[in-house]
């Protein structure tokens, strides 16, 4: 031991020394290490859980992101489906307004035939008496001087007979 003691070691301060060493160990242990551990685990766990939650948030966002494209899509879809609706109503529409305008002007064109016809009718019924009573004027005149009154009216009255007679 004096060998021990000519380096300096002295036991007694050594036992001292490991006896402050562990009064200090345990209330570090006691008062610091345990609500330092306490704090990093709580530390810990919540950057655990900001980790999940951002993972989640991902997640959440990424179906949030196909459900927009599914109800963009299927408006899409919609859409051209209207359209398309739309156009073949129009193209319906458009037949039928074309089918009645077509409709109407074959009426209104047989009326104006019918109406012709009946003016042309009337017309000529019109021109036949007043041809017919020219002819009976001129002959009567032609033969004033020649014939006599009852000849006169005799063949008057012949030529308008056959004047009159349908062809």
């Amino acid at each position: 031991m004096e060998f021990l003691q000519q380096l300096g070691f002295d036991p007694i301060m050594v036992g001292a020394q490991i006896l402050n060493f562990l009064i200090i160990f345990y209330l570090l242990k006691r008062f610091l290490y345990k609500p330092v551990l306490d704090m990093v685990k709580k530390r810990e766990e919540k950057i655990t859980q900001g980790l999940k939650d951002a993972e989640d948030g991902n997640k959440a966002l990424e179906k949030a992101l196909e459900e927009e494209k599914k109800i963009l899509t299927k408006a899409q879809d919609n859409a051209k489906k209207i359209i398309e609706d739309a156009k073949t109503e129009a193209g319906i529409l458009a037949l039928d307004i074309e089918n009645n305008s077509k409709a109407q002007t074959e009426k209104l064109i047989n009326e104006a035939k019918a109406k012709i016809a009946q003016e042309a009718e009337n017309t000529e019924k019109n021109l036949s008496e007043k041809i017919s009573l020219l002819a009976a004027e001129m002959i009567t005149k032609s033969l004033k001087g020649i014939l006599s009154e009852k000849e006169q009216e005799v063949i008057t009255q012949k030529a308008l007979k056959t004047i009159k007679k349908p062809n």
